[in-house]
């Protein structure tokens, strides 16, 4: 009895130790929680045995890689996964030497005493160069007889016209709170997270349809502060409260510049914010609050030039400056009008 229980302790072991991203990815095409207009389609596809070869593309963390390789555990049994499947993604090698090596070889060899197609996952493929890419649209073409080729990108902008018009394409969109809660409160149910209501609505607000960021933001958050609630959800990501905005806000319109400055930069500090986080807040922030119309042009303007100029890696010393003086014209703007 011992031994059986030793056996099954580094298993278990395993599990428990995994990312909650890995641990609670979905399995079958049945887990999967979005999309069920694409996952039907693709059934369909595999119960007629008529699959094509596919090219799904959206943002990270939306399932495009869980959805394939749910098809590929459906399609094939475990012992010829190995065999019949040949993943590969940004991590790998995947310049024009592969295409036309491993690629090539893997997609050229038919499996004896096996039924059926191979199939070849290349997932980021937007990050394969433009020879490689030109190289794969005549492997696809060589070898669709007995292999199919499922291609995964964040930008359909980066894939050659040539394969796109190869593939049969399916976007994946952001997911919606609606389908993100009910998968959220299940990991919270099996971990037996403390969550709090401001907590859920905070994870849901700050991964923006992002399923692997929301579930890495719940187990950071879980495992620093042992509870989740908005304060530590925005607390572990970096992310201004919206206490601080308001804050924020109230200085740079009713405060004169040094102290708003001032002001800013201690919070800034004291919370380790970034210029780039506090100025989509206030984005946000601009848009609900009643200006004038030509005031509130005046100022998105300016918000946009700092956002720019932020990400080409100026000083955000001087960003800030320029955002409270851009605040501070408005009001002098909004004075006049009145």
């Amino acid at each position: 009895m011992e031994i059986a229980e030793v056996k099954q302790h580094p298993a278990t072991a395993k599990i428990r130790n995994l990312p909650w991203v890995e641990k609670y990815r979905p399995q079958t095409l049945n887990d999967l929680i979005s999309h069920q207009d694409i996952l039907s389609t693709i059934q369909k596809f595999i119960s007629e045995d008529r699959l094509p070869h596919l090219l799904l593309y959206g943002p990270p963390g939306t399932g495009k890689t869980s959805t394939i390789l749910a098809c590929a555990k459906q399609l094939y049994k475990d012992k010829e996964f190995g065999s019949m499947v040949l993943e590969l993604n940004a991590s790998d090698d995947r310049g024009i030497d592969i295409v036309r090596g491993p690629i090539l070889s893997f997609a050229s060899t038919r499996t004896i005493f096996k039924k059926g197609f191979k199939l070849v996952i290349l997932d980021e493929a937007d990050a394969m160069t433009q020879d490689a890419q030109n190289a794969l649209r005549r492997v696809i073409e060589k070898f669709t007889e007995n292999t199919r080729f499922c291609l995964i990108c964040n930008y359909l902008s980066k894939i050659i016209p040539a394969l796109q018009s190869r593939c049969t394409r399916f976007r994946f969109g952001p997911l919606t709170p609606e389908l993100m809660v009910p998968r959220l409160e299940h990991v919270i149910k099996e971990e037996k997270v403390d969550v709090s209501e401001d907590g859920m609505k905070a994870l849901v607000t700050l991964s923006s349809g992002d399923m692997r960021r929301a579930l890495n933001i719940l187990q950071s958050t879980n495992m620093a502060f042992g509870e989740v609630t908005e304060e530590t959800v925005y607390t572990c990501t970096g992310h201004p409260l919206k206490s601080d905005i308001a804050n924020i806000l109230d200085w740079m319109l009713n405060q004169d510049f040094t102290t708003a400055y001032r002001n800013i930069m201690e919070l800034k500090t004291l919370k380790g914010l970034a210029l780039h986080d506090i100025l989509t807040e206030i984005h946000l922030f601009v848009h609900r609050v009643d200006f004038p119309s030509s005031v509130r042009i005046h100022l998105l303007t300016k918000m946009a030039d700092i956002e720019y100029r932020l990400s080409v890696g100026t000083s955000e010393k001087i960003q800030l400056s320029s955002l409270i003086a851009a605040f501070q014209v408005t009001r002098d703007l909004i004075v006049a009008e009145a």
